[in-house]
């Protein structure tokens, strides 16, 4: 009988871990993305003398994008 209760412990874990990873894993990953964005525009704002929005978003989306996909 406990083996049995295992399996069910270890069944109902490997769907906990399957569902995080199928519904939340790409929506937290996206927010995190544009919090990096938003990181680096606040960098760009802080260090520029003339400041462009509209660059510098640009600017970080590319470079955040390309670190992300080089991880």
């Amino acid at each position: 009988m406990k083996k049995f209760n295992f399996l069910k412990f270890i069944i109902i874990l490997l769907g906990i871990i399957a569902v995080y990873f199928y519904f939340f894993h790409e929506k937290f990953s996206q927010y995190n993305l544009e919090k990096s964005i938003s990181a680096c525009i606040v960098a760009q704002k802080r260090t520029s003398v003339s400041f462009d929005f509209e660059k510098s978003k640009k600017y970080c989306e590319v470079n955040v994008r390309k670190e992300k996909e080089a991880n």
